[in-house]
């Protein structure tokens, strides 16, 4: 063999043992891609349960309450002044705790968008990281109810006790099943199967807008609790007995439905089997 001829057949071989395999390729682009995936995911993770409320917020730090007052003051003080004292535009915010605030901040009623008859609950505008902050300011200006225990809020009470207090005290205005309805001059009971436990507590101990104050002189905090886990057991078992359930919106207007249409489908059915002839 020349010399030429072995140089060239060396060369082919080294081309050979050079060239990559596209399945190689391949391989090695998902090992990649699964390697970043796996790895995004992890960090994700991490800033997820950072952002979680791992992190406990003091209520009682001055640097908490500094924070709460700047928030305020960019805020808040527009409508409710310097210091929560009030104006004209809004009330003073003096002595409602903080339990207001995480309600009324926490279901984005507040900011307000405009006046209207009652703050509908919106998306919420702040970190709850920053609630607490506006929560423990408000708060530090003087004695009010604070953000409930969380052994109140586990739905795991007397639910048979909870829905006799429920339709005793709260199912005039909110419905019998919790489905909310309307009230006077554009004002509304708004439902609360979808409101977050901590909130229906809020609400009941600190009274927003149409809502009377149910102290604990009124309801103790167990019965605050079992009325809870009834709205959460309501919430879970939405199939009544005795057929489709209407939306559970109310005797009156469950009634005015079978006046119109079953009567009405009775009455017609009358109507045609008379007009038959004999």
């Amino acid at each position: 063999m020349s010399l030429v001829t072995q140089h060239r057949s060396t060369a082919k071989k080294s081309r050979k043992r050079g060239r990559r395999s596209p399945l190689a390729t391949a391989a090695l682009l998902g090992v990649g891609l699964m390697l970043t995936g796996g790895a995004y995911g992890a960090v994700d993770t991490l800033v997820a349960n950072a952002a979680d409320g791992t992190t406990e917020v003091d209520m009682n730090s001055a640097q908490t309450i500094s924070e709460g007052e700047t928030l305020f003051n960019a805020n808040c003080a527009t409508c409710h002044g310097m210091n929560a004292v009030g104006t004209s535009e809004g009330p003073s915010l003096i002595g409602v705790g903080a339990a207001s605030v995480d309600f009324q901040v926490g279901t984005g009623r507040m900011p307000m968008q405009n006046n209207a008859p009652q703050a509908p609950a919106k998306p919420v505008q702040f970190t709850d990281e920053e609630i607490s902050q506006l929560a423990a300011y408000v708060a530090s200006l003087a004695p009010g109810p604070a953000i409930p225990a969380d052994e109140y809020l586990q739905a795991d009470g007397d639910a048979a006790h909870g829905a006799e207090l429920f339709r005793i005290n709260c199912a005039m205005c909110h419905n019998v099943a919790a489905g909310g309805g309307a009230l006077t001059e554009g004002k509304f009971a708004p439902e609360l199967q979808t409101v977050e436990p901590v909130h229906i507590y809020e609400a009941m101990v600190t009274g927003p807008q149409n809502m009377p104050v149910f102290s604990d002189t009124n309801l103790t905090p167990q019965d605050k609790a079992d009325i809870i886990t009834s709205i959460v057991w309501m919430t879970d078992n939405t199939s009544m007995v005795g057929g489709y359930n209407l939306g559970s919106i109310g005797p009156v207007a469950e009634g005015l439905f079978i006046w119109i249409f079953g009567l009405g489908a009775a009455v017609g059915f009358a109507i045609w089997i008379t007009s038959r002839p004999n």
